[in-house]
């Protein structure tokens, strides 16, 4: 019996994709950055040195105290965001989890035609 060459379009994927807890955790992380305020805290987190004191975001972004607590709560409820409390002020930055996870989601592999 004679074998057929697979075509293009038919050969297996060269990767593993996502597993389902995977694909669950990057969709939750999809969501939480879902509106565009969000990407930008993460942003000017990604882009800055250290932790952001919560009060920074209101002028950066243009929002309500209410709105910008809103969207930190949910960044950070997402496991994007690390909180840490000094006196009365919330400070915030990246964990280090999820930027490794966005790294790891954007890394696009080149397109060849």
């Amino acid at each position: 019996m004679k074998t057929l060459d697979l075509v293009a379009c038919c050969r297996p994927l060269d990767s593993e994709g996502l597993g389902d807890e995977e694909a669950e955790a990057t969709a939750r992380v999809f969501k939480a950055l879902a509106d565009p305020a969000r990407v930008k805290i993460v942003n000017l987190l990604a882009r800055g040195e250290g932790p952001v004191c919560a009060c920074e975001f209101e002028p950066a972004l243009g929002l309500s105290q209410a709105t910008v607590s809103h969207h930190l709560k949910t960044l950070t409820q997402a496991g994007l965001l690390e909180r840490e409390q000094r006196g009365k002020w919330a400070y915030f930055s990246l964990s280090p989890e999820a930027s490794s996870l966005l790294e790891r989601l954007v890394r696009i592999k080149e397109v060849v035609t």
